[in-house]
């Protein structure tokens, strides 16, 4: 261990070094920001070219100079020296943490213009469609200015107009178009199909969300075939189960568990003699397990909203609507069977890749995020990412009140509510960040019960966040939200316009309330940071209860004397340091959760870079052609007279389709075993080295099957002037295809199984 102290020891001091080094060069670049605000248009754009050589930039301070007289003539916009040092440590490919209100936005669009001056294309990875559309025309003016283009994807893009953008030299896109564009660019069979283009550099915004939060969540093309579904038999049944006695949930409540008594009441209601007999415990015991956990554990308004008759899951991260998302087919089935919803369609599951998989795909990944620091383990973990911590242009005047601590929660909530009509009384604005749907209706309507007018900001009203969060710094405002309100948009003293700054300014700024703290302290301080922007005053405070999820889980097996007042409130210094406990060891539970499912994904994700290492050479060359020539010569000389070009997408096209058929099924089979892989513990080996043991055997029988099955199909398939007619033997790819987001942990609970992992990311 002591020379692995000393190896990060060292790393640190590198890193205190090179912001010394950026600090003297934005100094440097800012005495020369006089001398080319004498130049015209013309000139500027040429003179920064002269900075630039080999794909590098050889005069970095004269570099972020022009770029800085650019920004302010097009976008009436000069950078600080703080920003300009954090568009530095972009380019070097840090992750920088700057505080809301900063100014993250121009840091992002003038380093990614930066990249692009220095011939690299990049992808400004957004966490929704309206920050890509927003950012790319708010920056389009200084892109341009340089001669580079820049455009962005959403959601509503077309195909045309995605292939486009991908062109351009900077690309603004949210993080789940760009990987399902990526899988469908990985189901073509001809080049010219292809919609992306390669990027040599994803600058990634909230960092911290896309490549820890959600890291681990895979993206799903699926393909229009029948899923696993449950049925209404198993719903009505599992509906008569009562707790502690028919099914036990864990400590952690992540899992929901059958006793025998609950077993057997299962069967008398089904009709059958076992539910651990051969012909039910492949399909009857997993569709009453399905069903259990989305009655058990599943809850509406927490863990997803009903909306015009559809199940949205919640994204818990941000306490919105988590779009194109859905858990995997029999779990998404058995929730819309226990709201009594028609059920959706399944389908197979032609590709998946996950984030970080995602984003390994860039020669280079940085970022921006408000809250990075507390993340700096994950991010040199699995990404080997440094964190650079960027200074703020106005000194910090938020306060940052000690926890609020109470024996229960009741208490808690009554004092909330309390809070909330003080500072109500005297005109300071609110925001409450509250954990879930249902806690921030409850909240809002003991407000409303004291005569408090309140804005409700939540999963099931978030299209109107904008307008929401505009109003939300306003004199005598409360806003009750879950989670990250306003991510990417500013909180404003005295409203949108500014109008009453100076008399909230005077009342105190923004008071942030948490109702609760979160699983780390990162998403506790990116509540705070709501506040207290550019120098504003603010104040957070956080109130927590004995009672909590975060104590009760981060606690568990131990206890803490405590001496509530009359109105339950402990003040305490060893109860404040035990909540502070709490908080690190759920901390530890969700990085062991990471690095343990990371090396599960590690290897698939190493399979698929093969994989598409082989895709390419069968699309670029004639490859396909060589082989199955080699392989059936009498056939293709039957095939001669066709010309080269149909003899070789022909056999293009037969190699594609069997060794995409064969990696969807891999998929399906690595799924499996993973759910079945901690039954391996029991007989003294190890999982992940079992489960890499099955994966690299099934893995080159994939190749082998892949090929042999392409020569049967180069055999027998009727192949004419019109090319492979593989449709009419049968060999069909799926008519429609969809794309979604599998909101599960496949390895969070205990026994490793996706079942016992789904409801750990929502608590």
């Amino acid at each position: 261990m002591g020379a692995f102290d000393w190896f990060w020891k060292a790393m640190g001091s590198s890193s205190e070094r090179n912001d010394k080094a950026s600090k003297s060069i934005v100094s440097s670049a800012h005495e020369l920001i006089g001398s080319f605000e004498q130049r015209d248009d013309a000139s500027l754009a040429a003179a920064v070219r002269e900075t630039v050589e080999g794909g590098e930039v050889r005069d970095k301070a004269a570099f972020l100079a022009i770029l800085s007289v650019a920004s302010s003539r097009t976008l009436g916009m000069t950078p600080f020296e703080v920003q300009n040092q954090a568009v530095l440590r972009l380019l070097e490919g840090d992750v920088i943490q700057m505080a809301t209100g900063e100014g993250k936005t121009l840091v992002g669009a003038i380093a990614a213009t930066g990249y692009a001056l220095t011939g690299r294309r990049v992808h400004v990875i957004t966490v929704n469609d309206y920050l890509a559309q927003r950012d790319a025309e708010w920056m389009r003016p200084l892109v341009e200015f340089f001669g580079l283009s820049v455009g962005a994807v959403t959601e509503a893009s077309t195909r045309r107009e995605r292939a486009g953008v991908y062109r351009r030299d900077i690309v603004y896109a949210p993080v789940a178009e760009v990987g399902f564009d990526h899988l469908r660019d990985n189901q073509i069979t001809h080049r010219s199909q292809t919609v992306q283009a390669p990027a040599d550099v994803a600058i990634v915004d909230e960092a911290d969300s896309v490549l820890v939060d959600e890291a681990l969540v895979p993206l799903v093309l699926a393909g229009s075939q029948p899923g696993t579904q449950a049925t209404g038999r198993i719903t009505e049944a599992v509906s008569h189960l009562r707790e502690k006695k028919d099914y036990v949930i864990d400590t952690e409540g992540r899992n929901a568990v059958l006793t025998d008594e609950g077993a057997r009441r299962v069967e008398a209601l089904l009709g059958i003699d076992s539910l651990y007999s051969d012909e039910h415990i492949g399909d009857t015991l997993v569709r009453v397990n399905l069903a259990l956990h989305a009655r058990a554990l599943l809850i509406r308004d927490i863990h997803y909203i009903v909306d015009e008759g559809k199940v949205s899951l919640v994204d818990a991260s941000r306490g919105r609507v988590a779009e194109l998302q859905r858990w995997p087919d029999g779990l998404q089935a058995a929730v819309e069977a226990k709201e009594g919803l028609d059920v959706s369609e399944g389908g197979r599951i032609l590709d998946s890749i996950t984030l970080q998989a995602l984003m390994g795909r860039y020669p280079r990944v940085c970022g921006m995020t408000g809250t990075a620091v507390e993340a700096t383990d994950q991010l040199r973990s699995f990404y080997g990412l440094h964190v650079s911590v960027i200074d703020r242009a106005q000194p910090l005047r938020r306060f940052d009140e000690a926890d609020r601590i109470y024996a229960t929660m009741e208490e808690k909530d009554a004092a909330i509510v309390e809070e909330i009509a003080h500072l109500n009384s005297l005109g300071q604005p609110v925001l409450v960040g509250t954990h879930d749907v249902a806690e921030s209706e409850g909240l809002a309507e003991a407000l409303h019960g004291r005569g408090i007018a309140v804005n409700v900001l939540n999963a099931k009203n978030d299209q109107e966040e904008a307008r929401i969060i505009a109003e939300a710094g306003d004199v005598g405002r409360v806003t009750v939200s879950t989670q990250m309100a306003g991510r990417g948009t500013d909180i404003r003293l005295g409203g949108a316009d500014e109008a009453d700054r100076a008399q909230v300014a005077g009342l105190g700024g923004l008071a942030v309330i948490g109702t609760a703290r979160h699983r780390t302290a990162r998403l506790d301080n990116q509540l705070r940071g709501r506040a207290g922007r550019q120098g504003d005053p603010g104040l957070s405070v956080f109130f927590v209860s004995l009672e909590d999820d975060i104590v009760a889980t981060g606690g568990a097996g131990e206890q803490v004397t405590a001496h509530p007042g009359e109105d339950g409130r402990i003040e305490s210094g060893r109860v404040s340091s035990f909540v502070e406990h709490c908080q690190r060891v759920t901390e530890g539970q969700l990085l062991e959760i990471h690095s343990q499912t990371w090396k599960y994904n590690k290897l698939l994700a190493d399979h698929r870079a093969i994989l598409d290492e082989r895709r390419a050479a069968l699309l670029d060359t004639d490859l396909a052609w060589r082989e199955l020539a080699e392989r059936s010569p009498q056939r293709a000389a039957e095939l001669g007279e066709l010309p080269a070009e149909v003899r070789e997408q022909a056999a293009r096209e037969i190699m594609l389709f069997h060794l995409d058929d064969e990696w969807s099924e891999h998929l399906a089979l690595m799924d499996d075993v993973r759910e079945s892989i901690h039954l391996r513990a029991i007989a003294r080996e190890t999982p992940i080295d079992e489960y890499h043991r099955i994966a690299v055997r099934e893995f080159t029988d994939l190749a082998n099957r892949a090929v042999d099955r392409a020569v049967e199909t180069f055999n027998e398939v009727t192949i004419d002037a019109e090319g492979a007619h593989l449709a009419d033997a049968g060999w069909k790819r799926p008519s429609a295809t969809w794309t979604y987001m599998v909101s599960d942990n496949p390895l969070a609970g205990s026994g490793n199984s996706f079942i016992s992992g789904v409801a750990n990311i929502f608590r």
